[in-house]
C-alpha cells in the first residue's frame, strides 16, 4: 500500500495499543484486507472521545484511515457488535492469538483466511467454549491456518522422505519445514535417533481433521506445534504463554 490515500470500512480487530502522546494512541489493527499495519487514533485518549470505548481488543470493528508512510491516522471507528468480551482462560488465549499475530505476520500482509480462522477463534472463545478440547481446537486450527498462510503449511497425511500416507499404529518424528519421517523406517537404521518431535500416525491423522477426543492426542498435537512455532519465532518468547502458565500454577 503506497500513496496517500483513504480506506473506509474495513473490518479489523485490535491487536494491540499504547499511548503516543497525553491525548492520542498508536493501536496496531489486523484486518481483512490489508493485512496488519499501524494507525494513530488522535484524541482517543481524551475523557469525551466518542473511540475511547470503542478500540477495545477481541470485539469487531469497522475502520476508515487515510494518509501514507508507515502510520496512518485513523478516521473512524465504529464497533460491530454482536461478540461477547472475553475473560477469565479465554482471554488469555486471546492474547496468545494476538501475540502469535504480533510476531509473525508481517505488516501490510493481507490474509483473508486468516482473518476468518482468527475471528472463528476469537468467537468461540467469547461465547464460552473456552474448556477441553473445544479450545484446543480452535487454537489448532488458528495455529495451522496461520503457519500455512505465512508459507509454513504442515504436512500431515504423508510421510516426508517416502510420500506414502502416514499409518496410525506407527510412530514417526516429526521435521521442520519437512514433515513427518518414521522412526526407523529399516533395519539398518533401527539404532540410531532421528531428529524432531516424535509424535503417533493417529495424532498426525487426527490433528489433520482437528479431532482432539484422544487424550494423547491432545497432548502430542499441542507439543508438535509448539515446537513449530518456536521455530518459526527464532527466540521472541511468549509473555502470554509465561502468564498463562503462572496463572496455572497459581
Amino acid at each position: 500500500m503506497s500513496g496517500r490515500q483513504r480506506i473506509d470500512g474495513q473490518a479489523a480487530f485490535i491487536l494491540h495499543s499504547y499511548a503516543y502522546s497525553e491525548t492520542s494512541l498508536i493501536i496496531d489493527v489486523f484486518s481483512r484486507d490489508f493485512g496488519r499495519l499501524p494507525l494513530l487514533a488522535r484524541g482517543a485518549r481524551r475523557p469525551r472521545s466518542v473511540m475511547r470505548g470503542v478500540l477495545q481488543a477481541f470485539q469487531p470493528l469497522e475502520l476508515a484511515w487515510f494518509g501514507a508512510g508507515e502510520v496512518r491516522t485513523l478516521a473512524r471507528a465504529e464497533w460491530i457488535g454482536g461478540m461477547p468480551m472475553l475473560g477469565g482462560t479465554a482471554l488469555m488465549l486471546g492474547y496468545y492469538l494476538n501475540e502469535l499475530l504480533m510476531k509473525l505476520l508481517p505488516r501490510e500482509d493481507a490474509h483473508a483466511a486468516l482473518f476468518n480462522a482468527y475471528a472463528t477463534a476469537l468467537e468461540s472463545l467469547a461465547q464460552g467454549r473456552n474448556g477441553g478440547t473445544s479450545a484446543t481446537t480452535y487454537l489448532r486450527q488458528f495455529e495451522k491456518a496461520l503457519l500455512r498462510e505465512l508459507g509454513y503449511g504442515m504436512v500431515l497425511e504423508r510421510e516426508a522422505v517416502t510420500g506414502e500416507a502416514v499409518l496410525p499404529d506407527r510412530l514417526y518424528h516429526y521435521l521442520i519445514e519437512r514433515g513427518p519421517v518414521l522412526t526407523a523406517p529399516s533395519p539398518e537404521m533401527a539404532g540410531n535417533q532421528t531428529p524432531g518431535q516424535a509424535i503417533r500416525g493417529k495424532t498426525l491423522l487426527d490433528l489433520a481433521r482437528d479431532d482432539y477426543a484422544d487424550p494423547r492426542t491432545l497432548s502430542e498435537s499441542k507439543l508438535l506445534m509448539r515446537m513449530l512455532i518456536n521455530h518459526y519465532l527464532a527466540g521472541q518468547a511468549l509473555q502470554s504463554r509465561r502468564v498463562f502458565m503462572e496463572l496455572q500454577e497459581l
